[in-house]
């Protein structure tokens, strides 16, 4: 039996994982660092409210076995770049570097698709930035998992993604082969694809989950 964290818990992928771990025989607690206390009950949750700026200040919740990051927000939300830096990098950073330090062996990250550090997307060189960054933290096993769009029912309304949702969606089902990469893919599917290679995870290293397997699974 395990301790979990899981940040992100209230957004896209993030909830469907929450369900996904408080179902699961797997876990025995699970720490949920939260902004705003969410109304969820269960006896193996535990809802802190969390500083990304100041973890050492709940030091005693980040003891644990693995850790599941689905941080992240857009550029008009942050409301500049610097701010999208400071959650989508940052935070998750911070997130990594004190949980590695209180004990956690595996740390599963969700970025992008396009994840690079050298692109010249803003979007993708901050997402593969942070990739490179945890890599070097030296956790026992450390996924990182690629989504294209996403689908799914957000508690914010994003008028481009559902847009591109719309678009992206009749079509992703005649992508094959190479194209299968850029396939639009449910929420949910990335958060079991997740939990599953957490629980059966017997790997070493740096792990890249693509938008393929992840549809696969």
């Amino acid at each position: 039996m395990k301790t979990a964290i899981i940040a992100g818990a209230t957004g896209l992928i993030g909830s469907q994982l929450l369900n996904n771990l408080l179902e699961s025989n797997h876990y025995n607690k699970i720490v949920a660092l939260v902004r705003n206390e969410i109304p969820f009950q269960s006896p193996k949750l535990i809802q802190v409210i969390v500083d990304y700026n100041n973890l050492q200040s709940i030091a005693d919740h980040l003891k644990c076995d693995d850790v599941f990051c689905c941080l992240g927000t857009t550029i008009k939300k942050a409301g500049s770049q610097n701010e999208f830096y400071k959650v989508d990098f940052q935070y998750c950073l911070n997130l990594a570097i004190e949980s590695h330090k209180n004990g956690a062996s595996n740390f599963y990250l969700v970025t992008a698709l396009g994840a690079n550090a050298n692109s010249k997307v803003f979007y993708n060189s901050v997402k593969g930035k942070l990739e490179n960054a945890i890599q070097n933290i030296g956790f026992n096993s450390f996924y990182i998992f690629r989504p294209s769009l996403l689908l799914g029912n957000r508690n914010e309304f994003r008028l481009g993604e559902k847009i591109m949702q719309m678009i992206m969606k009749p079509f992703s089902k005649l992508m094959f082969g190479s194209m299968e990469k850029y396939a639009a893919i449910e929420s949910k599917q990335v958060a079991k694809a997740m939990y599953c290679l957490a629980v059966s995870n017997n790997k070493t290293g740096k792990q890249i989950i693509t938008n393929e397997q992840m549809l696969a699974l």
